[in-house]
């Protein structure tokens, strides 16, 4: 059955640089791919292989059942990381520009345009000047370029970059509403728990080398339990119930987190008895296993081989982006 994308030991350097290694990659139709890693992973230079903007120095790439994506152009969707749209073009005639030239029939353009730009919230802006637009409101004007012909594969590099919480949400609905009808989506990032809301699949890569190919529900199953978040019973009793549970065997630590109260377990202990006790020995409202998140598995995947890279600097690098970019803007700078 033919894959929407398939690759065999794809490899990509930049001068001495390697980029991407050996990477083994397939992606089945109808599939929702998440692509991540912290910035610098080579994610996006992966995305430009598949899209033919970059050619890898070896391996095979297959992009619906063609040799490159070129064949393949009008039946891809591809939102860029690097945003930019038409700046002094109308929003309306932009949008129609980019369908037009995947080859879309002029009839019912106009119509498509104007119900896209309802659905994201953008009324009343095709015939405002791009450039007049937030960069929030641009992004979404880009998404729509990206999928108004309809495509088989839709192909997103960060997309939810730079977006605030509301449009987050409304962008996940899109992408999930895209793959119900059928179409193929793999998209990147580097802060996993996007990629937890709405993927099936996730492919994690480090340092261009692929660590994980997986079902998210499976690579959660790898790390095990090794905390509990619990609640105090009131306020007053905060104390007295972290002083409880951190006297109760098993529990390492007791910290204050965004989370709540989370009780961190030595290694090798029935995390599912420790709950037990806690709920029944200490003052507590709410008591529950904390579940490994896709972050836990990366950092537990990789923390051993970062070189410097602490745990606490792994996991600021998945939420913030860090500091490091995409190997080929690092040379060409």
């Amino acid at each position: 059955m033919t894959k929407a994308i398939e690759m065999r030991g794809v490899r990509k350097t930049f001068g001495k640089k390697v980029a991407v290694e050996g990477l083994d990659l397939e992606v089945e139709l109808g599939g929702l791919t998440g692509l991540i890693g912290p910035n610098g992973a080579g994610k996006t230079t992966s995305i430009r292989m598949v899209m033919a903007i970059l050619f890898p120095d070896k391996g095979e790439l297959s992009i619906l059942g063609k040799k490159s994506a070129v064949e393949s152009k009008d039946q891809i969707g591809y939102l860029p990381e690097e945003r930019g749209v038409y700046k002094k073009m109308k929003v309306g005639a932009f949008i129609k520009h980019m369908a037009r030239l995947k080859g879309l029939p002029f009839d019912g353009i106009g119509r498509k345009v104007g119900e896209w730009l309802e659905r994201v919230d953008l009324p009343g802006v095709a015939d405002k000047k791009c450039e007049e637009l937030s960069k929030g409101m641009q992004q979404k004007v880009q998404f729509i370029a990206s999928v108004i012909h309809e495509p088989k594969l839709l192909i997103l590099d960060e997309p939810f970059s730079g977006l605030d919480p509301v449009n987050m949400r409304l962008l996940r609905e899109l992408i999930k509403e895209q793959q119900e009808h059928g179409t193929t989506v793999i998209f990147s990032t580097h802060v996993m728990f996007q990629a937890e809301q709405v993927c099936d699949k996730v492919v994690m890569i480090h340092q261009g080398h692929k660590v994980l190919d997986d079902s998210i529900d499976a690579i959660k199953a790898r790390v095990p339990t090794r905390s509990v978040l619990f609640d105090p019973l009131t306020p007053n009793d905060t104390h007295a119930a972290a002083s409880a549970v951190s006297s109760i065997g098993g529990v390492d630590r007791v910290d204050r987190t965004d989370r709540g109260h989370e009780a961190h377990l030595m290694d090798g202990v029935d995390a599912a008895e420790v709950l037990r006790r806690i709920a029944s020995e200490a003052p507590v409202a709410r008591v529950e296993l904390r579940r490994p998140t896709l972050e836990d598995v990366f950092v537990d995947i990789v923390a051993g081989g970062s070189g410097d890279l602490s745990e606490e600097q792994l996991r600021a690098q998945l939420r913030e982006g860090g500091k490091s970019v995409e190997v080929e803007e690092e040379v060409s700078a």
